[in-house]
């Protein structure tokens, strides 16, 4: 699978399959009967539109690099690039690394980032396969971006104290991160971080398997441009299907001792966990529930789950975010997110000597 998706985030890797089904398209005409000729002609027409499309989606990806150029810098991170966007003066510091959720860009988190860049260095990067940078290596893993990320912030010439900030699947990371380098982190906000403890023991969905699936579709798509919207690198869609292997029970066994931050591994890391009260959202979690009971037992599950991080540090706090506030509340109250941060940021200032 990890060869497979190497080849589809090679955004060139269109063109020669589309030449291959006309080719294959051109053999069946040729081989004497009228069915293998009316066959061989629709294969080669299929292959010539997808050659026009594969076409169309290198051409379309050219103009949008033209029109959007990457705002920050590339690094070189083990032979491939990675974006960093950094704005702000640190003064007395920490600098703030925000990582948004699922697979995203950095960008994902651009209004936190403005916001707090005016008081404070903040910083943005795109781990491989997402925004400006480069698809990377692959297997995708949180293990190998959380190396990537010290490697990059290195490479861009960022300076240590660091706060991390990371919400969902960027919470698992930037905790991940943490673990493998304290002597550069000051303080820890997780926004409502992924569990493992969700993914290994929570009732069998197909939900994830569903993203997966989306992102190597939408993979697809873009290198034959039958998709709608922007004009991305296929190499995205590759990248989120590979990081989303892990979180399958099979996948998080396969990977767990490299990926979960256990009880006690952060020291007296300064952490604030900020989480929903609530599991507003949920509908998906609870549409499977046998009964009522199985759907109380399935709530209490994932919220307790939710303060599972609250054990990786002697120094952790709970912040619950403001009423009827959900998972997405980063972009839902970023002001209040901001705020979390910033009073942490402030708390580290007095606190240093």
């Amino acid at each position: 699978m990890d060869s497979l998706l190497t080849l589809l985030s090679r955004d060139w890797i269109g063109v020669p399959v589309a030449v291959l089904v006309a080719g294959a398209g051109a053999g069946l005409t040729g081989a004497g009967t009228v069915w293998a000729t009316v066959l061989g002609a629709l294969v080669m027409a299929a292959g010539v539109l997808l050659a026009v499309g594969a076409l169309r989606h290198l051409v379309l990806l050219a103009r949008e690099r033209e029109a959007s150029p990457p705002p920050g810098r590339l690094v070189r991170v083990g032979g491939h690039r990675m974006h960093v966007l950094a704005e702000g003066e640190s003064g007395s510091g920490p600098t703030v690394i925000w990582m948004p959720g699922g697979h995203a860009p950095g960008e994902d988190l651009r209004v936190l980032h403005t916001m707090l860049s005016t008081d404070s260095r903040s910083v943005l990067v795109d781990r491989f396969g997402s925004g400006w940078s480069d698809a990377g290596t692959f297997p995708r893993t949180t293990a190998g971006e959380a190396e990537e990320l010290w490697a990059a912030l290195e490479g861009a010439g960022e300076q240590p104290p660091f706060v991390l900030v990371g919400h969902s699947l960027g919470g698992l990371l930037v905790a991940n991160a943490a673990r493998r380098r304290p002597d550069l982190v000051a303080g820890l906000v997780l926004l409502d971080p992924t569990p493992p403890e969700v993914v290994a023991f929570a009732p069998r969905s197909k939900q994830l398997a569903r993203i997966r699936r989306g992102f190597l579709l939408t993979a697809v798509r873009q290198l034959f441009g039958v998709h709608r919207g922007p004009e991305n690198r296929a190499g995205q869609g590759c990248a989120a299907a590979s990081i989303f292997a892990e979180l399958s029970p099979s996948g998080l066994a396969r990977v767990g001792w490299e990926t979960v931050v256990y009880d006690g591994e952060l020291g007296d890391l300064p952490l604030v966990l900020v989480i929903p009260r609530d599991l507003i959202g949920g509908e998906a979690v609870l549409a499977d529930a046998r009964d009522a009971v199985e759907a109380e037992r399935i709530s209490r599950f994932y919220l307790r789950s939710r303060t599972r991080y609250l054990s990786t540090s002697a120094a952790s706090r709970l912040v619950h975010t403001p009423e009827g506030t959900g998972h997405n509340f980063p972009h839902e109250v970023p002001s209040f997110v901001v705020g979390v941060v910033g009073d942490l940021i402030r708390q580290l200032r007095a606190t240093r000597p």
